[in-house]
């Protein structure tokens, strides 16, 4: 394991850290686990578990309204209300999956009006402080990409997704099963995905190619990268989880190296 973790020494990027999770935490890190990083769309993750705790308790009902005319919480969550990537709505909910921040900021708004509190400060009490994630914020804002953590944090984060104890198990695994399966969609800086699939906020990574993932990464790998260079995945086929943050922004290096960094830690527990 430390093999693999170590060869990311190769990807030439200036600041670096990864891990590798169990259901009892880190297994094994490389760089430093304390530095902070922008996380970008990885942000999503941590909004996206916070209403899970919302949906628990019953500040949301996932077929609640949300959004534009017709579109709900799960529409949102899923990537299809019909928002552009970071412009208004360009169709109906339902009909298409585009991969939107201003989905989820529109999420973030409708969290706060049904919490009565700021949607950050929800996503703090909800999911990073009964998690210990002391060094994680969303300084920048956005429940969109506004998250920084650091590899430390997110393992916390990844044992908590392999053995949920904030929301039930049933309702993790309805968040990574399929959300109005069949929407085609494009996976930004990957490219067009027939189908596009999505759980509720969790990208699955299915049988889509190309992928960030690696090939050897079971259909039931669930995750999210982010633009800052940065990704976890959870494999329940292994009971394993991979974090790694970087300070180089996602391009064609990452689709190259984080693959085979993948299906090298996949082969370590297969």
């Amino acid at each position: 394991m430390a093999d693999a973790l170590w060869s990311t020494g190769s990807w030439g990027v200036a600041d670096l850290a990864a891990g590798v999770v169990g259901p009892t935490g880190s297994l094994a890190t490389v760089g430093d686990a304390r530095q902070a990083f922008r996380l970008a769309s990885v942000t999503k993750l941590f909004t996206a578990y916070a209403c899970l705790v919302a949906v628990e308790e019953g500040t949301l009902d996932l077929d609640e309204p949300a959004g534009p005319e017709g579109g709900t919480v799960r529409h949102l969550l899923a990537h299809a209300g019909g928002y552009g990537f970071d412009t208004p709505p360009l169709s109906r909910p339902g009909r298409t999956r585009i991969y939107s921040n201003t989905g989820f900021d529109a999420l973030g708004d409708h969290l706060a009006e049904r919490a009565a509190m700021p949607a950050a400060e929800y996503v703090a009490a909800a999911v990073f402080e009964p998690l210990g994630l002391a060094a994680t914020d969303l300084r920048d804002g956005s429940l969109a990409h506004g998250a920084w953590s650091t590899v430390a944090d997110l393992s916390a984060f990844a044992a908590e997704l392999l053995r949920p104890t904030l929301v039930a198990a049933a309702t993790l695994a309805e968040a990574t099963t399929v959300q109005f399966p069949g929407l085609a969609g494009a996976l930004p800086g990957v490219g067009p995905q027939h189908p596009n699939d999505w759980g509720l906020g969790f990208e699955l990574r299915d049988h889509k190619a190309p992928h960030w993932t690696g090939a050897t990464n079971s259909p039931a790998t669930f995750g999210h990268f982010g633009g800052a260079g940065t990704f976890l995945w959870v494999d329940p086929a292994i009971d394993r989880a991979l974090v790694v943050l970087t300070d180089k922004g996602f391009g064609p290096w990452a689709l190259d190296v984080w693959p085979r960094l993948s299906d090298q830690v996949v082969g370590v527990y297969r």
